[in-house]
């Protein structure tokens, strides 16, 4: 039922769902159930959910209004509570650690500008590595599960572009070893997230705590060949002497989580809708081939291909082909907490009136599937975002122009630090399968989005599909 509330303040749903544990039934089918409340309640409406006030602004041009408030709306204090109790290490905004969250966050200027072509060369030549060792096995038709597939490749190259090689003989078994805990612990993530106790999430406390002993200095020392944002943090870490061993390495464990945790996921879909639109595949391989050419590059598993940032981003076809699987397959919830009670002024001379402690949500997803801003949502159009050749950044609702259309990764002082590279690794990924192999689907089955990370970031699919590679002759 709807409760009218203090004047100023929107009209709240109220005992929709008792307590947290059903919060997930929210997550399954978020995208429904806020439609309709949009139908039944306008733009503006407030969610009570598991003992929390959650206000939705629904409407795209009030966006703006919500991200530059980031004085009275904060947002970093509710990730570091989420995240310290999903990967075990102390929240930063105790006063223990002063300075520790600033810190951090001063190290992602190595996730961009210059330092991130140093990042992205480092990554493309171990991605190269990585397919020059699958082409060896290629010969002939090679079939693998697809999903599987991206998920050995970007979790491998992540890992050695980030922290470095594992110098023993088996390297690749060791990071394997790694990645198949990470897996397990990956799929209790959308329950620990909804603060489901970990002793619940049957093996996932063992599982945990293995990955984070990876990442113990001793262990940490042995590897070559890390990155300077590693480093970085590591050099933090070291100045506090409150901050454990084990905390230390469940911090890197994060990182290692925030770097392929979605990257993954949107690899496979980029992929998996490539290869569903022949058009599309055609196209982006054309686009692939003609750059080669023009920079007098060969390709084949023996020549190292190089691309340049400039290089990389004028691929127009490629990077529209990933920005609509993107708009397609995610679903991160923009979150906000009231710092103090008072009223948000918004376009329209319309206000709303929110209490300290509440939370203010976007949901991108509806815009990502609004009709009036992207026609027929639900079908892939690989060139969606391009205008005669050039990339298009301009889209409309009701006739005005919206400065928010496309939103992957958060928005405002939520952004994603790693988007940059995030998006360099999956084009460098697209390129270098395109660039060697002849690739098809083997099975015509329809894989549908998994719905249990519902406002957590790209969403999985719901099965795995074979597909098959070789060599390009």
């Amino acid at each position: 039922s709807v409760f009218n509330r203090k004047s100023g303040e929107p009209p709240l749903i109220n005992g929709w769902i008792p307590y947290l544990g059903k919060a997930l039934i929210f997550r399954k089918d978020a995208f429904k159930f806020l439609l309709d409340q949009q139908k039944k309640l306008g733009d503006i409406f407030t969610v009570h959910i598991a003992g929390r006030y959650i206000t939705f602004i629904m409407d795209p041009f009030q966006y703006v209004y919500v991200i530059r408030n980031s004085k009275q709306l904060e947002f970093h204090e509710f990730a570091d509570k989420m995240a310290s109790k999903t990967f075990d290490y102390p929240a930063l905004s105790k006063g223990k650690f002063p300075d520790l969250k600033e810190n951090l966050h001063r190290i992602y200027q190595y996730l961009q500008g210059k330092p991130l072509d140093i990042i992205s060369d480092h990554m493309m030549k171990n991605l190269q590595d990585i397919f020059e060792w699958k082409c060896s096995q290629a010969t002939d038709w090679e079939t693998e599960k697809m999903y599987k597939f991206c998920c050995s490749v970007m979790f491998e190259a992540s890992f050695v572009t980030l922290y470095g090689r594992v110098p023993a003989a088996d390297g690749h078994k060791v990071i394997s070893e790694i990645r198949d805990k990470f897996i397990k612990f990956d799929a209790s993530f959308p329950y620990l997230a909804a603060n489901i106790p970990i002793e619940l999430l049957g093996a996932t406390k063992k599982v945990r705590k293995e990955l984070i002993h990876h990442f113990l200095l001793q262990n940490m020392t042995k590897w070559l060949g890390g990155s300077k944002v590693v480093q970085a943090r590591q050099d933090i870490f070291e100045k506090y002497e409150l901050l454990g061993d084990y905390d230390k390495a469940a911090h890197h464990f994060a990182f290692l989580w925030a770097s392929v945790g979605n990257t993954i996921p949107a690899t496979f879909w980029a992929m998996y809708y490539l290869l569903r639109h022949p058009e599309a595949l055609a196209a982006v391989r054309d686009e692939i081939d003609h750059l080669l050419q023009s920079t007098g590059q060969k390709r084949g598993p023996t020549y190292n291909i190089h691309l340049t940032r400039e290089q990389l981003d004028n691929l127009v076809y490629l990077e529209s082909a990933l920005n609509e699987s993107l708009r397609m397959c995610s679903s991160s919830m923009n979150i906000r907490i009231s710092q103090e009670d008072f009223v948000l002024k918004l376009e329209g001379n319309q206000e709303v009136g929110l209490r300290k402690g509440d939370w203010i949500a976007l949901y991108p997803q509806i815009l990502h599937m609004d009709p009036e801003v992207y026609e027929d949502p639900k079908e892939y159009k690989f060139d969606r975002y391009i205008e005669n050749g050039k990339k298009k950044t301009t889209f409309y609702k009701a006739g005005r122009k919206l400065k928010y259309f496309l939103m992957p990764f958060g928005s405002g002082i939520s952004m994603c630090p790693g988007r940059f590279l995030a998006m360099n690794e999956m084009k460098m990924f697209l390129f270098l399968l395109l660039a060697h192999f002849d690739v098809e689907l083997v099975e015509n089955k329809a894989v549908r989005l998994d719905n249990s990370r519902m406002g957590l970031g790209i969403l999985l699919p719901d099965v795995d599909i074979d597909f098959r590679y070789k060599l390009r002759s």
